[in-house]
C-alpha cells in the first residue's frame, strides 16, 4: 500500500481522518463526491473499502482507479468472493480490495487470461507450453 503521504497527496481524494494503521475520506469524480472511502494496514492485511454514493456497485474501471489511489503499481490486489458461509454485507454495493502484507499474493500465468501486447507467437507458444506440462 502507498504511505500515508502519497494517499493523501492523491487528486480527488479527501481525507477526513487518518492515523498510522489507516484512513477515511471522500473521493471525487467530475467534481462531485462519488464514494466515501476507508483504508487500514492492521492484522497483517492492506485494505481498502469503498461505497459510491448513488447506491450501485462500483465497476471494474472504477475499482481499477481506486486500486491506483491506494496501491503501488507492483502490488497485486484482489477481491474476495468468500464461502457463502463467511459472507458479510453490512453496506450494500460496497465492494473491496484486499493484498496480504506477509506474503507474496499468487497469481496465475497471464497466459491464462489472454495475449499480453507486443507479445510474438513464439513467446505465446512458450508460454502455453509451460502451463500445459
Amino acid at each position: 500500500m502507498k504511505t500515508y503521504e502519497g494517499i493523501k497527496a492523491t487528486a480527488n481524494l479527501l481525507v477526513c481522518r487518518a492515523n498510522e494503521d489507516g484512513g477515511m475520506g471522500e473521493i471525487y469524480r467530475a467534481g462531485k463526491r462519488w464514494a466515501s472511502v476507508i483504508w487500514s494496514t492492521g492484522g497483517g492485511w492492506d485494505h481498502v473499502s469503498v461505497c459510491p454514493y448513488n447506491r450501485r456497485t462500483p465497476t471494474w474501471d472504477e475499482m481499477c482507479s481506486v486500486k491506483d489511489m491506494f496501491f503501488r503499481d507492483d502490488e497485486v490486489v484482489v477481491q474476495y468472493h468468500p464461502a457463502k458461509s463467511e459472507y458479510v454485507n453490512n453496506l450494500p454495493n460496497c465492494l473491496h480490495l484486499w493484498r496480504p502484507r506477509q506474503i507474496a499474493m499468487p497469481t496465475p500465468p497471464s497466459i491464462m487470461v489472454g495475449i499480453r501486447k507486443g507479445q510474438t507467437a513464439e513467446e505465446i507458444r512458450k508460454e502455453i507450453e509451460e502451463v500445459s506440462k
